[in-house]
């Protein structure tokens, strides 16, 4: 579904459409893996926006660091659920990661927008704890979107 340790060409370009509507915009990134995804979102960053991201692993926020170096992206090192609770709310996450999908609408402002990727398109919501968690949560207007024969985000706004 991924491009190794990276977002697709697709997935990238739908992020930075979304994240390009929210000039002034807190933006967050759950996953940072090396940067690949979050580069996209720097260079889409409109004027008055901030960007930063949260990697788990130590190895990899590093790598990403360098990756981003002269970026506005601001790499943090750590579990996305004790880092960005206190800088949000966000106008726009992205949950590149396997994160706790029934927490990450906490992190929105109202009008927020969420976006994650890596789903196999077809699958029903029930069972899915991604899906149940993101297309099912009354706080959230999400819809599933093909961006690949292959691959299927969700797309979900704050109410």
């Amino acid at each position: 579904m991924t491009a190794g340790a990276y977002s697709i060409p697709e997935v990238q370009r739908l992020v930075a459409t979304l994240v390009a509507s929210k000039p002034g915009g807190r933006i967050a990134e759950l996953g940072t893996s090396y940067g690949h995804g979050a580069r996209a979102i720097a260079a889409a960053l409109p004027p008055g926006a901030t960007f930063v991201t949260a990697e788990l692993d130590p190895e990899r926020a590093a790598r990403a660091r360098e990756a981003l170096a002269g970026t506005p992206a601001e790499v943090l090192e750590g579990d996305w659920q004790e880092l960005l609770p206190a800088r949000g709310p966000f106008d726009v996450v992205f949950a590149d990661g396997g994160v706790d999908y029934d927490r990450v609408a906490d992190l929105l402002a109202p009008g927020g927008i969420l976006i994650k990727d890596d789903l196999t398109p077809g699958r029903p919501v029930e069972g899915d704890s991604t899906r149940e968690a993101l297309l099912l949560d009354p706080r959230l207007e999400s819809v599933e979107v093909l961006v690949t024969a292959e691959m299927a985000c969700i797309v979900a706004v704050r109410k």
